[in-house]
């Protein structure tokens, strides 16, 4: 087993050297080298898929909890006061395409569910590191693409426990209690957060780095486990626990964890390839390829509206519409969950991720240059603004 997690995450790290070298997200790489190494791949893991299924499980518990660290839980409620329309839009315009597509192809209603979701949500993570590398951060437009990414985040609390409870095959009453539990768990912890945020976050600090990793890092599974049994998936629960500690803790934590989460998500991306056999994909690909166009479309729309909605030029918006595009993490989450009920959800979602969070970069870079070039408008200045807080990084 040592050898085989020895090459993997060797092989690991020479990918995500190359991909930073490049200068894209090493996402499809990682999913690559578990289409590499799983079943019908060329060599298949034998000792060490076990081990690496736990680590994939962890790795989105860290992503969740770095990327709650990074806001406040009185930022998140501004953000839903102010943006809540532009969640509305973003739901609708990419949600929908992909349950339309799940009840195109024949996979049902409960498939258009967990499809719909892999189309809806972007990836934080890959927006990250394509806004850094375009230095955007300071951007006009940067914290609206940020406000639609946190509104996903907190959806995410109300659609994945309604998920699991339709995966599950729960009654309307099942399905009710579920979903009221699960709202129940996310007021009370972002009203911690709000009330007793330093109370909570005093509580955890240490000046020993050591105890503050253990203690956040401990405080963060149980968190998760408790949430997992109360029907509420474990990646909200550690989203809701990085809320809610702040300021020099959250800062201390993240320095502490980021070594740990670049790990074990990679980790996570390979299980995804591995449960994925290879031969799976090429029916899907086309099926994938035209819901990648379509949603990529509406997700451009989305923060073109969003942006407009903010009172940014021109420019800006079409910035804000080319870097939503990339999906990753969750789409990967959701369709995780839902391989048990229509197995040919995993292959296209995996076609599909590896399309938009290759072609994700490129639309950031290129759509408000083209979209200058088609209307034939002068080149607009940056315009500048606050630097605004930078997601979890993958």
């Amino acid at each position: 087993m040592l050898i085989e997690l020895g090459a993997i995450i060797l092989v690991l790290g020479l990918l995500g050297r190359l991909a930073g070298r490049v200068g894209f997200s090493p996402i499809p790489l990682y999913l690559l080298v578990g289409l590499a190494f799983g079943h019908g791949g060329i060599l298949a893991l034998q000792a060490s898929e076990e081990f690496i299924a736990v680590g994939a499980e962890i790795g989105v518990i860290l992503l969740l909890l770095m990327l709650g660290l990074e806001y406040s839980a009185s930022e998140l409620v501004t953000n839903l006061r102010t943006q809540y329309p532009s969640g509305a839009v973003d739901f609708v315009l990419n949600a929908v395409p992909g349950a339309v597509a799940a009840l195109i192809l024949g996979w049902g209603p409960v498939a258009a569910v967990a499809l719909a979701g892999v189309t809806w949500i972007s990836s934080s993570g890959v927006i990250a590191k394509v806004l850094g590398d375009l230095r955007r951060l300071g951007n006009r437009e940067t914290p609206v693409v940020l406000g639609v990414l946190v509104i996903e985040d907190l959806a995410m609390a109300v659609y994945l426990p309604i998920l699991i409870a339709v995966l599950a095959g729960a009654g309307l009453a099942g399905g009710s209690v579920t979903l009221l539990i699960a709202l129940g768990t996310v007021g009370a912890v972002l009203y911690l957060a709000l009330r007793h945020g330093r109370l909570i976050s005093r509580a955890v600090s240490s000046d020993n780095a050591e105890m503050l990793l253990l203690v956040v890092l401990g405080l963060t599974l149980l968190v998760a486990g408790v949430a997992q049994e109360l029907q509420v998936s474990a990646a909200v629960g550690a989203f809701l626990v990085g809320i809610a500690l702040s300021g020099e803790v959250a800062e201390g934590a993240s320095n502490l964890l980021t070594p740990l989460r670049d790990l074990f998500a990679a980790v996570f991306f390979v299980f995804f390839g591995l449960s994925t056999d290879p031969s799976d994909i090429p029916p899907v690909l086309v099926p994938a390829l035209l819901l990648a166009i379509v949603t990529a479309s509406t997700k451009i729309a989305t923060g073109w509206y969003a942006a407009r909605r903010a009172g940014i030029k021109g420019a800006g918006r079409w910035r804000a519409g080319g870097t939503l595009v990339a999906r990753g993490e969750f789409s990967v989450v959701i369709a995780g969950l839902a391989v048990g009920v229509e197995p040919r959800i995993g292959p296209l979602a995996t076609a599909y991720v590896l399309i938009l969070v290759v072609v994700g970069p490129l639309t950031a870079r290129w759509t408000e240059p083209l979209a200058r070039k088609v209307t034939g408008r002068p080149e607009t200045p940056v315009e500048p603004g606050r630097a605004a807080p930078e997601p979890v990084k993958v």
